[in-house]
């Protein structure tokens, strides 16, 4: 066994052959595998083998396509089959919310390139005889869903990857994985150590296992799962043709066929964590007791959706153990607080995703960063503070809602609350109906009156409507609050922070008591942050972004440490309000001592509200004449007392996010992972207007920047009016342009204010003018829309910047 290497990749199921076979792919061949056991140990063995492209998060389905279409490839350079039948699916739907959702994935994938379409109930019939369809209203059908081969398609990376010039060391167990000074990695063996630059968990069932060596938590659990695979079915083996993939949401079930029977698999409700205290390292190629008791609700359900599955006997029965992070999705990338230290686990989709996971990661490793957003599975998009207390439950829930309609505004409501500040059960005796970001409540509206306490989910305006109009109203006519936690905070400070950070922004770094907006690009030019920085003092700053994307945002800094310079997450050490609308100056002057009317657009200075230190930021995302006002949490109950009191006379009212994002699209203000995001570039989103270019810095970035300002770029993003009835744009709707898709909706929503549905878009640069008409694409409707360039709401900016 070689005892140097340049990557280790700890896992030999098809997820750590698929990273494998990618870094041979893309160019580094001196790369070993190992597994403890056999090729396949774990949970791939005794995988159902399916693969799908439908995926709510488009990122992910576009990964899901590539990994489909990478098979053929694999079995062309291998020769190795991995046995496909790419034999179609469908999804059924048998009410109103589903078939929404699937009218909302069927047209993203136009934009995308999938070739998915919507079914009948008739054309349901030709494809699947079998189907009972009572109830069923329609369908979406996939040409690219099939199964295959576990063993042969995990032997086929692995020969790929072997013809590469990697080495696979099987029957060889990982006792303990030590980090060396300069950021390398001893990985002990049974059979020897082995010194390696880079190291990837790829542990499958034993991730958190191979995690806790390196003193890493992963968010995972393992989920037991059944499926079973019936005798001969004469419906079944006398069709002439394979029978497709059908899904039934309705009744937790995939269905497809298996020889001359088929094979069912659920998601039941009363489902079971597994390994709750770990997974044992002896456990691979056993099975878990056949439990018939707890999907015995689903078999019933499943033989009145299928009636030929009541007419057949049961032939095999395979029970076995799946890991799941809390959402669902993979935990891929670099470990934060960690060096050369990746994750690719939590795949529990291996043979639709496998191939994107592996191609994702390799690229990320040799070329600094994938091609494409893949926060959706970015190992950094959970905090520090998620713990196995938190996972479980979550991960019990995303199985028990594996099949369950995905709405835009759902709030999924196990493990909640979890985080919260000191204003949660104030908030709470005024009406709010919270959410949650990144573990964290927050209100996304305040219920008064007859207003409902509890949203209820759809892909269509919401009964949260009414009360959102109103809290816009009460901001654009009056003043509002609301709680300003949800922001990502930094401080930077020391000798060095003015030049690391001209170093790592894209914008200019304002002077003392000034703040300014500026994004924060890749090596490529593309978004990575779009932040405010706040100039305390000559060597101290703080920046807010994103909340959700501390980690994300963390370990960036961490890569680009430099001496003479301190970066501490603040972002639960600093919160406060914000307070919003023509009447914001009066409520805040009334109380403190301090100068508030010589506090210009721009301006952070240090003012005492009330009895509360704070620093106040003369801007606000709501586009109107606003504060941000921040505290440290052990006072924030009593500036809260000191603005509310103070804003009785004015007509003070609390609103929430949802309040938030109708009021920022009067503006056509970004917003973070929807409309700015890694997908995308300053100059095609109009971030470029705060690139300083001409200062002497060489910025991260700023060679792709100044490409692109020179060219041009071929898309941008724009603000369309849309003619909508009662749905509006969520994201990723198709823009059709001349009777073709164009482009693509990023974010929308109705502005309260304007009274009009309102949408962000990418489409040509060529094509982008004032008044051009479009069609957009709402739940299987052509909603009429046409570009406009004026805002909505103070359009001269003079109420914001006055």
């Amino acid at each position: 066994m070689q005892t140097t290497t340049r990557v280790v990749v700890i896992g030999g199921g098809v997820v750590g052959c698929s990273v494998l076979y990618h870094l041979t792919k893309l160019g580094w061949s001196d790369v070993m595998l190992l597994e403890r056991s056999e090729l396949t140990s774990g949970s791939t063995w005794h995988a159902a083998g399916g693969f799908h492209t439908l995926n709510g998060d488009t990122n992910m389905a576009a990964l899901q396509g590539y990994t489909i279409r990478l098979y053929r490839e694999l079995e062309e350079i291998t020769g190795q089959s991995c046995g496909l039948h790419h034999v179609g699916g469908i999804t059924l739907a048998d009410n109103r919310d589903r078939f929404d959702m699937l009218l909302a994935e069927r047209a993203k994938h136009r934009f995308m390139g999938l070739e998915t379409e919507i079914v009948t109930p008739a054309e349901i019939a030709k494809l699947s005889p079998i189907t009972n369809l009572d109830g069923i209203i329609g369908a979406l059908y996939d040409p690219l869903d099939g199964h295959l081969d576990p063993s042969g398609t995990t032997h086929a990376y692995a020969r790929a990857a072997r013809m590469g010039g990697a080495a696979i060391e099987t029957r060889c167990m990982v006792v303990e994985t030590n980090q060396r000074a300069d950021g390398s990695w001893d990985v002990v063996t049974d059979k020897g150590t082995i010194h390696a630059e880079h190291l990837v968990n790829a542990g499958g069932l034993w991730a958190r296992e191979v995690g806790a060596m390196a003193g890493v938590y992963f968010p995972l659990h393992p989920m037991e799962h059944q499926y079973i695979v019936t005798d001969d079915i004469p419906a079944i083996y006398e069709a002439g043709h394979e029978h497709p993939h059908v899904m039934d949401p309705a009744g937790e079930s995939y269905l497809r066929q298996e020889g001359r029977g088929l094979c069912i698999g659920f998601y039941e409700q009363p489902c079971r964590p597994w390994a709750v205290d770990g997974t044992p390292w002896d456990f691979g190629h056993e099975l878990l007791p056949d439990d018939f008791d707890k999907i015995t609700d689903s078999i019933e359900f499943a033989y009145r959706r299928f009636p030929v599955l009541a007419e057949a006997g049961v032939k095999s029965v395979i029970h076995g153990p799946f890991t799941f992070a809390p959402d669902g999705n993979p935990l891929v990338g670099p470990v934060p607080g960690m060096r050369n230290y990746w994750s690719a686990c939590g795949v529990m989709a291996g043979f639709s995703q496998g191939g994107g996971v592996g191609l994702t990661l390799a690229q990320w490793m040799i070329e600094g960063e994938p091609e494409r957003d893949v926060f959706a599975l970015d190992v950094a998009r959970f905090g520090d503070w998620i713990s196995p207390g938190y996972t479980r439950p979550k991960v019990v829930e995303n199985y028990q809602t594996r099949f369950s309609v995905a709405y835009p505004n759902e709030e999924k409501p196990a493990a909640r609350p979890n985080r919260t500040t000191p204003m949660y059960d104030i908030f709470t005796g005024l009406g709010a109906v919270w959410g949650q970001q990144y573990g964290l409540e927050v209100a996304n509206y305040f219920a008064q009156g007859d207003e409902p306490g509890h949203e209820t989910p759809s892909f269509r305006r919401s009964d949260a409507f009414a009360a959102t109009g109103r809290e816009v109203r009460a901001v654009r006519g009056s003043v509002g609050i609301n709680e300003i936690h949800n922001f990502g905070k930094y401080r930077v400070a020391g000798p060095g922070a003015r030049d690391w950070l001209d170093r790592i922004m894209a914008g200019r770094v304002p002077a003392p008591g000034r703040l300014s907006l500026t994004p924060m690009l890749s090596p490529r030019g593309r978004l990575i942050g779009d932040f405010t920085i706040s100039c305390l003092a000559h060597d101290d700053f703080q920046l807010t972004a994103s909340y959700g994307s501390q980690n994300f945002h963390m370990r960036w800094f961490g890569q680009h440490r430099a001496p003479g310079v301190t970066v501490e997450n603040v972002s639960d050490r600093r919160t406060g309000f914000q307070v919003a609308g023509p009447k914001a100056r009066a409520v805040l002057a009334a109380c403190t001592r301090d100068d508030v009317a010589a506090l210009r657009f721009l301006d952070v200075a240090h003012m005492v509200i009330g009895m509360t230190d704070c620093t106040v930021q003369r801007v606000s995302y709501t586009g109107d004449l606003g504060f941000e006002i921040y505290c440290d949490p052990m006072g924030q109950r009593q500036l809260w007392t000191t603005l509310w009191t103070a804003g009785q006379d004015y007509g003070i009212t609390p609103f929430g996010m949802r309040a938030m994002m109708s009021l920022r699209l009067d503006k056509f203000f970004g917003s973070w992972l929807r409309d700015y995001s890694p997908d995308y570039t300053a100059a095609e989103t109009g971030l470029d207007r705060f690139i300083a270019f001409g200062k002497d810095n060489d910025f991260i970035g700023r060679a792709a920047a100044e490409t692109e300002r020179d060219t041009g770029p071929a898309r941008r993003l724009a603000a369309f009016l849309v003619d909508a009835d009662d749905a509006d744009v969520q994201g990723y709707e198709p823009i059709w342009l001349n009777g073709r898709v164009q482009g693509f909706c990023t974010s929308g929503g109705y502005s309260h204010h304007a009274e009009h549905s309102v949408a962000l878009g990418f489409l040509p640069a060529d094509r982008i003018a004032e008044g051009v008409a479009v069609d957009i694409e709402i739940l299987g409707q052509m909603r009429p829309a046409r570009l406009v360039t004026t805002p909505l709401f103070d359009a001269d900016g003079t109420r914001m910047r006055g």
